[in-house]
């Protein structure tokens, strides 16, 4: 049995977390027959199957498993060689992911990514933007921002910052629409939420709070929530830190009802020694606490 070489390590994992010879090839701007010989080659050398062809794509074997816990002890361990290489005085460099929900990741994160970048011309920054929770075990992303704190997996989190949440609608749609003087009133009102069944995290959950039974218009991307409204569909529930993008939006029985929720940064237990990640970690909080600061106070 010949020892794997770090190169085919490389392709093993792009396969493990793609699922196919297509997505892996993409991500290592290789050809997938050329992924797929390379995976071939690697089975061979250590006499045994990495993968199983199924309908939903290459899922790993028992083998396959095992390996891929080692191939990314040594994935991080050359990452944490490469910082010291480089060492502090150079500034962030290299590509980082950040996977964030859609609010976020529309309304926060493209200001906070730029400044940060700006200070680092060398760094390369990717914002995945999904309404679900991020698998960063398999690379979907080195840090993800949700919005409640993990409870199982060899994750570490730490609490970002607070933000709140209104009832909001449009001047246009509010002033064609009946009377809101109280909560109850948005029994007369088209509504706008998330679709109850792609709900992926319980604090989301907003409309069980105002006693609203169904919607009028439902998505489960925050952003397009908030974009209808805007055009005047109806009434929703908004992130304070977005209406400053939406002059003509305006707060309802505010003095009635608001939500307080958290962001959450989470990384991966086994990347707390990478100088790297450490440290845009350190930006991103600060900078995402005084963007939300400084956005809340303008509504």
């Amino acid at each position: 049995m010949a020892d794997p070489k770090w190169d085919d390590m490389r392709v093993f994992l792009a396969v493990a977390r793609e699922e196919s010879l297509s997505g892996a090839g993409k991500s290592l701007r290789l050809d997938p027959a050329t992924v797929g010989r390379r995976i071939a080659r690697l089975e061979a050398d250590l006499d045994a199957p990495l993968f199983q062809k199924s309908p939903q794509g290459y899922v790993l074997t028992d083998t396959g498993q095992r390996l891929m816990a080692r191939a990314i002890e040594v994935e991080r361990a050359i990452i944490g060689a490469r910082d010291v290489v480089r060492g502090a005085v150079e500034g962030l460099s290299g590509q980082i992911r950040l996977g964030a929900p859609d609010g976020c990741a529309n309304y926060l994160l493209p200001q906070v990514c730029t400044a940060i970048c700006k200070d680092n011309p060398g760094l390369d920054v990717q914002i995945v933007a999904l309404p679900r929770v991020f698998n960063l075990s398999k690379r979907e992303a080195d840090m993800a921002i949700t919005v409640s704190a993990p409870q199982t997996g060899r994750l570490i989190s730490q609490k970002l910052t607070d933000y709140h949440l209104h009832l909001a609608a449009s001047e246009d749609y509010l002033a064609d629409a009946p009377p809101l003087t109280c909560l109850t009133d948005l029994s007369h009102h088209k509504v706008i939420g998330y679709i109850s069944d792609l709900i992926f995290d319980k604090e989301l959950d907003y409309l069980s709070k105002i006693g609203v039974q169904r919607t009028d218009f439902a998505s489960n991307s925050a952003s397009v929530q908030f974009n209808w409204a805007r055009s005047g569909a109806g009434v929703v529930i908004a992130h304070d830190f977005a209406l400053p993008y939406a002059p003509a939006m305006r707060k309802v029985l505010a003095s009635q009802f608001s939500l307080t929720r958290s962001f959450y940064l989470v990384r991966h237990a086994d990347d707390r020694k990478i100088a790297r990640l450490n440290r845009f970690a350190d930006q991103l909080v600060s900078r995402i606490r005084q963007e939300v600061t400084r956005l809340e106070d303008l509504t």
